[in-house]
């Protein structure tokens, strides 16, 4: 019995501490997601650092996902005439990871002339790394219209096979609140 609680406490803390964060989700008033039966992509509106070159790459992959995760809850992908387009945005800014300076390992007063000591707690810039945030929209294609809205954030990966995972991860985290 002790096992099985030891694996889901581990479980739900490596779900938990996956990074990818639902923001926000939203059905239209008297919409049925039932009545769709196909999807298509529309657009990708981009800000941020989108001039690296693996940012088209990385659009892929969301696309793949999203079109896995669409695919999963009964859809059909059709380039011609979809009933729902998939209106993609992303926005990418660089952060900037830092710590707390504190007594104990950042050590002794300065000296500041006139027997005059003093130490103040600062912070200081430990790292970089890039935040993303994605959000999806499906449209009624017939009458251009917004159905649902869902929006995800998290930390973007500089290595490839992180950033395939994570994306699948975070889509499914997403379309987990889909009706």
């Amino acid at each position: 019995m002790k096992k099985y609680i030891l694996a889901i406490l581990v479980a739900a803390t490596v779900c938990a501490c996956s990074g990818i964060k639902v923001l926000d989700t939203a059905l239209a008033d008297n919409v049925d997601l039932k009545q769709y039966k196909t999807f298509g992509f529309y657009k990708v509106d981009a800000t941020g650092d989108t001039n690296s070159s693996v940012f088209n790459e990385r659009i892929a992959m969301l696309k793949e996902a999203i079109a896995a995760a669409l695919v999963q809850r009964g859809y059909v992908h059709a380039e011609n005439n979809p009933d729902l387009l998939v209106n993609i945005g992303v926005q990418v800014s660089e952060k900037v990871q830092t710590r707390t300076t504190d007594w104990a390992t950042d050590g002794a007063p300065r000296y500041m002339g006139q027997r005059n000591y003093s130490w103040k707690s600062e912070e200081i810039p430990i790292g970089h790394y890039c935040e993303g945030t994605v959000t999806v929209h499906l449209v009624d294609a017939l009458r251009n219209k917004l159905v649902w809205t869902g929006a995800i954030q998290g930390v973007v990966s500089s290595k490839n096979s992180n950033a395939q995972r994570d994306a699948t991860a975070g889509v499914r985290k997403l379309f987990a609140k889909l009706p």
